[in-house]
């Protein structure tokens, strides 16, 4: 296989750039070799190329040869490639990209350098005994520093003259101690002592009086423990912050928060370009008649449920514009499959009669796409959240009619064009 010219690697790179993706060296050759095939539809085949690519559910925006060949081999087996690489092709098809939970990008936040750090250490699977305190760290550590950003609650750049009650800037619950006056804290409500409510944050905790509260919101909000709230109150001479004016932390815009930590992927699908998000944002508006179908409970062992599934697949086999996304949601047995559960090869079977029953129905079949997510009592290793896929055993006698099906653990996270949602 020749190596692929200058020009060619740099248009690559570009057009994998803005759909997310990063190629290393063999992975770009590939993907040279498979537009070789079609030298008079270069850029279509290129556009189907990463199309099936966002369809798949990658581990890593960073690919490797054998994500890119596994695509190529797909579309080479294709009898009319050229034909299915045309543009109205290509911007019909629904790009689908889903994050397993284990795979979701881990962010630590530095208060001193103000930046986010990503985790690139193994993680473990058992929690140990100090990840508890850090979670809920790590949870008032991002709610501050996007606090800090409001411009209600951050000291101006310039020093201006500002009455106590314009001033909003968040105190640290230890400087509480010889102010007087009205201040602005935020924590996390604690019960220390039974009967007395805390507010801490990072530096100590103070006892509150909520019994003259009220909510900052019109309408009244609802706080529990470990809840983090910003409050407005005073601190009295027996040491009790007494609380006038409660409520959650302000949000954030969107945009606003993607402009500040540009270049980061929280969810998981990548980092899109500005010109990819304008492009997916395009198809969605054309995309009018897309949909997607959740069904939860969908007890393969119980006849009255699977023959109202096949009554909901024929109806959408029948509709002019099939949903681009089915979404199968446990449990998938109407028995717990715990430890004195003993009909694991029925089960094999019984997916193995949903991959028929789907491959049934043709246009189901090549047009929409098919995402299982394990329920509480499906078979797995535990019963926690996050929960793992669905065990490779169960799932091989319904891959053999459904090749392209996702199995993916509980929770999860989807995008597809210009919606991201999150599944549990």
């Amino acid at each position: 296989m020749a190596a692929p010219s200058a020009a060619m690697r740099k248009k690559l790179q570009r057009k994998f750039r803005l759909r997310g993706f990063t190629l290393k060296v063999d992975a770009l050759e590939e993907a040279a070799a498979f537009l070789d095939r079609f030298p008079d539809a270069e850029d279509d085949a290129l556009d189907l190329l990463l199309d099936e690519l966002d369809k798949e559910p990658l581990k890593s925006s960073i690919l490797d040869r054998d994500a890119v060949r596994r695509v190529v081999s797909l579309l080479v087996e294709a009898e009319e490639a050229v034909d299915a690489a045309s543009p109205a092709a290509t911007s019909a098809r629904s790009a689908l990209r889903v994050v397993d939970s284990f795979v979701v990008p881990r962010f630590h936040y530095d208060p001193i350098k103000k930046v986010f750090y990503e985790h690139t250490g193994r993680l473990s699977i058992h929690g140990e005994a100090g990840d508890k305190a850090a979670l809920y760290r790590d949870r008032y550590q991002v709610l501050l520093q996007r606090l800090a950003r409001d411009k209600y609650f951050s000291r101006p750049a310039f020093e201006t003259v500002m009455t106590e009650s314009d001033s909003c800037e968040i105190t640290s619950i230890q400087s509480l101690i010889g102010c007087t006056g009205r201040r602005w804290i935020m924590g996390v409500i604690s019960q220390l002592e039974e009967r007395q409510f805390y507010l801490e944050d990072l530096t100590g905790a103070v006892p509150i009086d909520l019994a003259n509260a009220i909510s900052l919101k019109p309408l009244p909000c609802f706080f529990v423990e470990n809840t983090v709230i910003v409050a407005e109150g005073e601190l009295l001479l027996n040491g009790i912050f007494q609380v006038n004016t409660c409520g959650f932390p302000p949000l954030e815009d969107r945009e606003a928060s993607l402009s500040l930590l540009m270049g980061l992927d929280f969810f998981g699908g990548g980092v899109i370009p500005t010109e990819e998000t304008l492009r997916l944002s395009s198809l969605e508006n054309k995309a009018v008649n897309d949909m997607f179908v959740i069904l939860s409970d969908v007890w393969l062992d119980n006849p009255e449920t699977m023959e109202k599934l096949g009554v909901v697949l024929d109806g959408y086999e029948s509709v002019e514009v099939v949903p681009s996304l089915f979404v199968l949601m446990g449990n998938f047995c109407s028995q717990p499959c715990n430890l004195a559960f003993n009909s694991f090869e029925e089960l094999r079977l019984q997916f193995g009669k949903l991959g028929e029953m789907i491959a049934a129905r043709t246009r189901l079949k090549e047009h929409s796409r098919f995402l299982f997510i394990p329920g509480p009592d499906d078979a797995g290793p535990s019963k926690a959240l996050p929960r793992c896929a669905l065990p490779k055993y169960l799932i091989e006698e319904l891959q053999k009619h459904i090749p392209n099906a996702i199995f993916v653990s509980n929770p999860c996270r989807f995008d597809t064009k210009a919606l991201r949602c999150i599944i549990i």
